[in-house]
């Protein structure tokens, strides 16, 4: 199954390669329908509407920074609202800012609380994309995402970073069921491959069980299914053999 009937695709996963126009049409020719633009992206958001319309593709989602998000919150209501965006995602926190104990991720969890309501008065949804470091132990055993996101925050698992921080994303997955607006469909190469690519892999080339963690992410209510890739050495590969892998994943031809 493939949720709103459309792949997408993580734009960070083709940052700084060849003019944007070049790598909408790339990516509509491998048969996405979909994109995920990140914050510098969004600068000029008439200027990419007007893009995405010339090569038929939409943004349901985008990333924008924590520091955006409480510093000009304004310029992305607007950005996401011209784009054509329902769901804003923040998807970092730099090592130095990181909270370390149970109640500097609870603080954390506040925050991005009252950013889900800010931005849900706005006709928005807001969710936390995470990386590894969420899921490390802290002191009392527990783990940081579970007081980031509260009773409320919506989150955009990304089940390879899940996977690299030695979780099972069935576990999460069945955990945030209904909190999970979308998923980025990322895979992990083997242990000491790839490191060229940060030991990332182009989807269904890796080790994670795909066919699985699809079915799960559907299951969970997952809306979006957003192929990344943080370090390709070719973004055409990953992008073209992504699509052809959630395509299959989807019980599609």
């Amino acid at each position: 199954m493939l949720p709103n009937n459309e792949l997408s695709i993580q734009l960070w996963s083709t940052r700084g390669a060849t003019p944007l126009a070049e790598q909408l049409a790339y990516i509509k020719d491998c048969g996405y329908g979909d994109v995920q633009p990140y914050h510098d992206q969004c600068g000029d958001p008439t200027a990419m509407r007007a893009l995405l319309d010339e090569y038929g593709l939409t943004a349901r989602s985008g990333h924008f920074t924590l520091a955006m998000f409480e510093t000009v919150l304004d310029d992305i209501v607007s950005a996401a609202h011209t784009i054509g965006m329902g769901l804003v995602v923040a998807p970092w926190i730099d090592p130095d800012d990181r909270p370390k104990d149970r109640e500097g991720w609870s603080a954390l969890g506040r925050r991005l609380s009252r950013l889900s309501r800010q931005l849900a008065q706005e006709g928005l949804r807001f969710a936390w994309h995470n990386h590894e470091f969420e899921f490390e132990a802290l002191p009392d055993g527990s783990v940081g995402i579970e007081y980031a996101l509260g009773e409320d925050v919506l989150i955009e698992l990304d089940l390879g970073w899940l996977f690299r921080a030695g979780q099972d994303p069935l576990i999460w997955l069945k955990r945030y069921e209904g909190r999970l607006p979308a998923v980025h469909v990322k895979d992990v190469a083997a242990p000491n491959t790839n490191l060229e690519e940060m030991n990332f892999a182009d989807v269904g080339a890796g080790v994670m069980d795909w066919p699985r963690y699809w079915q799960a992410a559907v299951q969970a209510g997952a809306e979006l299914m957003v192929a990344e890739h943080d370090a390709p050495s070719d973004w055409r590969r990953f992008a073209r053999v992504s699509a052809g892998a959630m395509r299959r994943l989807a019980g599609l031809k």
